[in-house]
């Protein structure tokens, strides 16, 4: 994980060179982006195991990056947005974040979590022996990223698959939100945080306007969730 590969795309130069620093001194190698348009050219021409991502940029905004991004790469991101930004952040997870950190951060609490969202990501990449999970008439498939139901395709985040994949992976039994929330977002459950439970409302949704009966998916107060 120390040769991991990390592109910045932050317009505030002073911080983005920071945080370039900080990281390089700890093993990984980074390229910096100050610019909307720019960033998201780098993140599609090169590989890279994880992308620092600002919402406020100039030219395009991170939103519009992180969307664009994911018809192509599902390239690990780290959405950076301004303290109390909560609709940037529901937003952003909603499309295809896999985490956030809100400014002012404390770059401990930053390299944490890149370190976190890059174990996850190799121990994705080392556990992949199933390919293919089936349940009556739902189909996920881990290499295309794909679900379907009854033949219909379902659009998750790849937030949402991992979600969705670990549920149906272990069905019938009750998942906590602390094991949701560090496996498939790649951080500690904060009693306070809704991201997890947005997320499960998103799943459940879409797969019952699909033809999936509500009770497949199901809500264990006060301990989890559980498929089937």
């Amino acid at each position: 994980m120390l040769s991991s590969r990390i592109l910045i795309i932050e317009d505030d130069v002073f911080l983005g060179q920071k945080v370039s620093q900080l990281l390089e001194s700890k093993g990984f190698k980074t390229e910096v982006c100050h610019d909307g348009e720019q960033g998201l050219l780098a993140a599609l021409k090169s590989s890279f195991d994880l992308i620092l991502l600002d919402i406020m940029l100039p030219n395009m905004n991170g939103l519009n990056i992180l969307s664009l991004l994911r018809k192509e790469r599902q390239t690990p991101v780290m959405m950076l947005t301004a303290l109390g930004a909560e609709e940037d952040r529901i937003k952003g997870l909603s499309i295809g974040a896999d985490d956030y950190l809100a400014k002012p951060f404390n770059f401990t609490e930053m390299l944490l979590r890149v370190d976190a969202l890059l174990r996850r990501t190799l121990q994705t990449q080392e556990t992949q022996k199933t390919l293919n999970l089936k349940d009556d008439s739902l189909v996920l498939s881990r290499l295309e990223k794909n679900i379907y139901y009854d033949k219909q395709l379902i659009d998750l985040s790849p937030t949402q698959f991992r979600l969705l994949w670990l549920l149906v992976e272990n069905q019938s039994n009750t998942l906590n939100k602390s094991f949701l929330s560090q496996m498939a977002l790649g951080k500690p459950h904060n009693q306070y945080d809704r991201s997890l439970d947005m997320h499960i409302s998103r799943i459940r949704k879409k797969l019952i306007a699909a033809g999936m009966p509500s009770e497949y998916l199901i809500t264990v107060h006060g301990k989890g969730y559980c498929y089937r």
